[in-house]
Formats: C-alpha cells, sequence, structure tokens
C-alpha cells in the first residue's frame, strides 16, 4: 500500500518549483551561457575523440536537464502567469540559443558537427564504445495559446438538460437579464460530460464551435512549423519531414505506416458501417419526436450517440458507475496494484515542495530492498492556466556520474479529472479510470529505468513504441479482479456489483470502429502534412476534409479550425501520432501473450517485464526487448482481437 511519511524526500537532488521570473531568467542566462563555453571547448579539440567530445556533451545534458526543464515545466502549471510568461520566454530563448540539447539542437553548429562526425567517423574510437555509449520556438506559443484560450459557452439549465445535478454544484453562473445561466469551458471535466450528455443538439454544437473555433493565431504556427520542419529535413538530404523522422522509429518509412493506417481504416469500415446505421436511427427517431426533420450526423452528435449506443444496448449508465470510482479510492487502488506486479513500495511524502497546494509527491523504492528508485508527482485537477489534459513530464532523467554515483528520476503527472464538489467527493468515469492507469504506467517508464546517459532514460525511445507499455496497462481498467480492488461506492463503501462489473466489461468495444477511425483519422492527417516534398498542405482545409471523409461525421457550415488546437503537432508527435495505434499492436501482445496468462498480479511477469521493457530505456532498440518478452517476434493478432476485428 501506498503509504505517508513525515520525511520530505530520501534521495536525488531537491527540485525548486518556488522560482520567480528573474531567477527563471537568470537560470537560462547561465546555461546558455555556459553551453557556448562548453561547445567552444569541444570544438576546438584537435584530435576529437569520444571522450572529450561527446561525454562533455552527453555528461552536460545529464547535469542540467533538470534544470532546463523545470524552468520550462512551470509554464504549464504554475498559479502566477508572470510565471508562466517567464517560462514561456525562457523556452523561446533556450530553443533560438540552441545550447542545451546533446543531439541535433547543439549540432546546428557547424564547428561542433565537424568534432562530433570525427568520432563518429572513427573506427578505432566507436570500437572502444558499449551499446548504449553508441546510441549516446514555435512549440511553446501553439502549446501556450491552447493552455490560456478556453472557449466557454452560458446555458440555461434547461439547455443542459440530461447533465446529473453534481454537474451543477459550485458551477459558475452568470445572470442574463431574470435567467441564471451556467459557464461551461471547453476544459474536458466540463465539456466531455456536457457533449456526451446535453440532450439538445443546439447546446452540443455551440460548445462544439466554441472548442474548434479556439487560438486562430496557431493555424499559420503551424503552417509555418510544418514548413521548417520539412527545410530541415531536405538540408540532411531527405524528401520529406516524415522521412527524416521515421528512421529513428520502428517503422522506417511513411509508406509502412501509411500501408497499417489504410488496411486497418478497412477493416474498421466494417464495424463503423453498422455503428452508423444505429446512430443514424436514434437521431431520426430523435428528431421525429421533436417534429423535426433529420438532416444528417455532425461532429457534435458523436459523443452523444455514441454514448446512447451503448447505454441503451449493454443497459449502463455512466453516472451510476462513477459512484463507484471515488479518486481517492481508484489512486490508492491503482498505486498498490503498481507496487504488487513491479514490487516496488510508494510512500507518499508529507508537506513537499510543490508547485501547488494540489499537488502529492511519492517516493518509489524497490519492495524487498532499501533502495530508492525516483520521485513523482500527482497534480490531478483543473486550474485557469494549467495544461488542458492528461501527461506525464519527465523532469529529471537518471543517469550515472563518472564517480559511479547515481542520480534519481523525476517526473510528473497531471491530469483535469473531476473536482470534488459541496456535495460529493471527486468521482472518476470509467474512462477516468482507465486514462490514471494508462498516465501512471509513464510515471512507471519514467522512473524505473537504469541506464548511463539521460537522454536514454525512461521514455526516450522510439515514438511509435514510446506509448505501448501505458496502453498494456490500460487493459487492468477492463479486468473484474482488479476492478474489484478498489471500485467501492463513494457513500457506502460498498464493493461494486459483479453484474455492474459484467454490463461494465461488455462495453469494451462498443462503437470501437468510429473510436478507432478517430485514431486513423489524427495519424493520417499527421503524416499527410509532413510526407509532401513541397510544405504546401493546407493544414486547416486538410485536417477538415479528412476529419469529415474518413469519421463520416460532418463539420456543419461554420467555420471551424480543430487543427489549432492538435497540440500533438506541436509537443513532439509531428509524424509520429501513428504511434498511438502502432503502439497499441505491440501493447496488445505483450498484456495477451504474458500478463493475462500468467497472471495480472503475477510479479515474475511484472519482473520480468521491468527488465526486458521498462528497466533498459531507450539504451537498446525496443524492438530487442520485445522479442525477449514475448520469447518471438509481435504480431497484430491480440489488438486485432482486442479491437473487435476478425485475424485473418
Amino acid at each position: 500500500m501506498a503509504t505517508t511519511t513525515p520525511r520530505s524526500h530520501a534521495k536525488g537532488s531537491v527540485l525548486n518549483f518556488n522560482l520567480s521570473p528573474t531567477e527563471i531568467n537568470d537560470i537560462v542566462e547561465r546555461l546558455i551561457s555556459d553551453g557556448e563555453k562548453l561547445q567552444n571547448t569541444v570544438a576546438a579539440q584537435v584530435s576529437p575523440t569520444f571522450d572529450n567530445v561527446i561525454v562533455p556533451l552527453a555528461t552536460r545534458e545529464n547535469e542540467k536537464g533538470a534544470e532546463n526543464l523545470v524552468t520550462m515545466f512551470l509554464q504549464n502549471f504554475s498559479t502566477d502567469e508572470a510565471v508562466r510568461d517567464a517560462s514561456m520566454a525562457a523556452e523561446e530563448k533556450l530553443n533560438v540559443c540552441r545550447i542545451l540539447l546533446f543531439q541535433i539542437k547543439s549540432l546546428m553548429r557547424e564547428d561542433v558537427y565537424k568534432v562530433v562526425r570525427a568520432v563518429y567517423e572513427n573506427p578505432d574510437e566507436m570500437s572502444k564504445l558499449g551499446p548504449e555509449d553508441r546510441r549516446l520556438e514555435l512549440s511553446t506559443r501553439f502549446n501556450r495559446s491552447i493552455n490560456k484560450n478556453d472557449g466557454h459557452e452560458a446555458f440555461t439549465r434547461e439547455e443542459l438538460d440530461g447533465l446529473p445535478e453534481d454537474y451543477f454544484d459550485g458551477r459558475e453562473t452568470k445572470d442574463v437579464g431574470d435567467v441564471t445561466k451556467y459557464i461551461v469551458t471547453t476544459k474536458y471535466p466540463d465539456y466531455l460530460p456536457a457533449m456526451k450528455l446535453a440532450k439538445s443538439e443546439s447546446t452540443r454544437r455551440r460548445l462544439f464551435y466554441a472548442d474548434e473555433t479556439r487560438c486562430p493565431e496557431n493555424i499559420l504556427l503551424l503552417q509555418e512549423a510544418v514548413q521548417l520542419r520539412l527545410e530541415a529535413a531536405q538540408l540532411l538530404k531527405y524528401k520529406t519531414h516524415a522521412e527524416f523522422i521515421f528512421v529513428r522509429n520502428m517503422a522506417k518509412n511513411p509508406d509502412v505506416v501509411l500501408e497499417f493506417e489504410q488496411d486497418l481504416r478497412t477493416r474498421l469500415n466494417v464495424l463503423a458501417d453498422q455503428e452508423i446505421s444505429e446512430i443514424e436511427a436514434l437521431k431520426k427517431a430523435d428528431k421525429e419526436a421533436a417534429g423535426e426533420p433529420y438532416d444528417e450526423l455532425f461532429s457534435w452528435d458523436f459523443d452523444y450517440y455514441v454514448n446512447m449506443v451503448k447505454e441503451r444496448k449493454h443497459n449502463i449508465n455512466d453516472e451510476e458507475v462513477k459512484l463507484y470510482f471515488p479518486m481517492e479510492e481508484v489512486t490508492r487502488g491503482v498505486l498498490d496494484i503498481y507496487q504488487e506486479i513491479f514490487s516496488l513500495r510508494f510512500i507518499r511524502v508529507e508537506n513537499p515542495p510543490v508547485w501547488h497546494p494540489d499537488v502529492e509527491m511519492y517516493e518509489a523504492w524497490e519492495a524487498e530492498e532499501d533502495k530508492f528508485v525516483g520521485n513523482f508527482y500527482l497534480d490531478l485537477y483543473p486550474r485557469a492556466g494549467k495544461f488542458n489534459h492528461a501527461a506525464v513530464w519527465p523532469i529529471r532523467h537518471a543517469f550515472t556520474r563518472e564517480d559511479g554515483s547515481h542520480e534519481y528520476p523525476v517526473a510528473a503527472m497531471v491530469a483535469n479529472f473531476p473536482k470534488p464538489t459541496p456535495s460529493a467527493p471527486a468521482l472518476l468515469n470509467h474512462s477516468d479510470v482507465v486514462t490514471l492507469l494508462h498516465e501512471l504506467g509513464h510515471v512507471l517508464h519514467d522512473i524505473c529505468p537504469i541506464t548511463k546517459w539521460g537522454r536514454f532514460h525512461g521514455t526516450n525511445t522510439e515514438r511509435d513504441f514510446v506509448e505501448a507499455p501505458s496502453q498494456m496497462l490500460e487493459n487492468w481498467g477492463w479486468e473484474p479482479e482488479v476492478l474489484g480492488r478498489f471500485a467501492v461506492h463513494y457513500k457506502t463503501g460498498e464493493p461494486i456489483p459483479e453484474t455492474l462489473v459484467k454490463k461494465l466489461v461488455a462495453t469494451k468495444n462498443s462503437c470501437a470502429g468510429l473510436l478507432n477511425l478517430y485514431q486513423v483519422f489524427f495519424g493520417m492527417y499527421d503524416i499527410s502534412i509532413h510526407n509532401t516534398t513541397d510544405g504546401q498542405t493546407d493544414v486547416k482545409e486538410t485536417y477538415l476534409r479528412q476529419s469529415e471523409n474518413i469519421v463520416s461525421f460532418k463539420n456543419g457550415d461554420a467555420d471551424t479550425w480543430g487543427c489549432a488546437t492538435f497540440g500533438h503537432m506541436m509537443s513532439g508527435y509531428d509524424a509520429r501520432y501513428y504511434g498511438y495505434l502502432y503502439s497499441l499492436v505491440f501493447s496488445a501482445d505483450i498484456f495477451e501473450s504474458r500478463f493475462k496468462k500468467e497472471g495480472v498480479f503475477n510479479p515474475r511477469t511484472g519482473m520480468d517485464y521491468c527488465n526486458m521493457i521498462l528497466f533498459p530505456g531507450g539504451s537498446h532498440d525496443s524492438m530487442v526487448g520485445l522479442e525477449k518478452f514475448l520469447g518471438r517476434k509481435p504480431n497484430n493478432k491480440a489488438f486485432l482481437r482486442s479491437i473487435g476485428l476478425a485475424t485473418d
């Protein structure tokens, strides 16, 4: 069980999140100055070797990486707008100066590039190295705009008919004449329930447009980024940005991914056609009951009718289900399960140094030894100016110093789960539970690896594999014996009824065709804008056209620009978003072939998984660990079965 301790923290230098704008600026200036001095020293080497060129650059990345990441982390989470602005300016300055990162960014200096290249072209130097040694401004503005510019609409209680009573508890209101209206934002604890449950099509349409017309300035930023990425790739003699990116991924060229996406799209359309027929029948019945003509299916209908299909087909209601998922019990239960499987021990720190009172800090230790693993933070509730979705930030990578001492990793999980209300604790939908399992999987991936160099630590793996360890752990959210560990009624403490669990598990592949086609759309859109030789693809129009063509729900007559809030395109997933579906092939195979067979709580399987998948991080090709763990090459059969498709 995750216990509580009065200690501050066990090992590893303390990270300071309480930085003023002046302190952030001073840190950045020092990082830039020290980085330039180091690069000058490296560039001056007359006889370049791994030890006098690569090691100093990589060591700097080890030692200064956390300081750099903290200064940039605060732009998404600090409660002080001045600190968020200073953090954003810091990232822009570091990106412009290109002095910190060891890889391409620091090699933009030709003199540094020449000595690094000389090392790697020297066979005598390369023969001395171990396997890990061998592998040794636009985005900031785009993502800050998303975080800062929430859309919102005001609705009467009647316009929000279908939402449960607790949706209104503590909700901000405003009076318009004699009418009280409720403020609904585009943050997902507000937005998703309204899109799933609001009976009024007009309400859903207004909220959809509020979300899809945010951040218009980001259209040009994304368009410019696409062009700059292409120019950089072509300087390196690649035809397209995607071609450049794929060299470092498990799928080695865009054609492999396009074939994967198109094959999956064809298979999913068989399911989706039937699902669309069911949804059309439901909407036609609603229109007939309202005395209105049926038109067609729109994007604002998607969540509402997908949810309706699930509820009617399986006789289940999300509002009933969430009564059994109080946030505190679920978090405790998931942490306990991960401790059991992966032989870890988590200790919650009292009064930790954090950036907001809601944030919790934990130590991670090996369960059988007095051996420290790392620290992680949980920042789970929404607030103004905070990052809008769910993600994990690796704040400090672990590494081994020259004297043999070890620096320990730090990671932060950030989410926007529903907050407690005056009448109830924070209650999670089942999809929130799956998200928690997923993101805590990233935490494990960030704190468990044991690597010499920070650049290979944790989730620094191939981008089309990095989601697999977290996606694999989502399966625990569908296992009855797992849910029985923590699903209890928030008032009575009674465990979730077996009949309700059976209904819940039966919904796993409800509308799987349509839901997975949305992922196909995102992946194919990404490849479309990044696999061109001229960079002239219109990012806005391509998004709208492909959304309608692939998912078959119309966007309506109003001008929208969903691409402007597609944050993945400016946060490291460019030409790599396909990795979410691609990784599912691996995650499904891992789960079905080992954990499902050997037991979802089996610590021996968990230790094999740690040794072969988690511990190496990015220090070897992920396929090596996969084949060791599976005892064979991976295949897509488990994946196809997991989404309700027949295997060949």
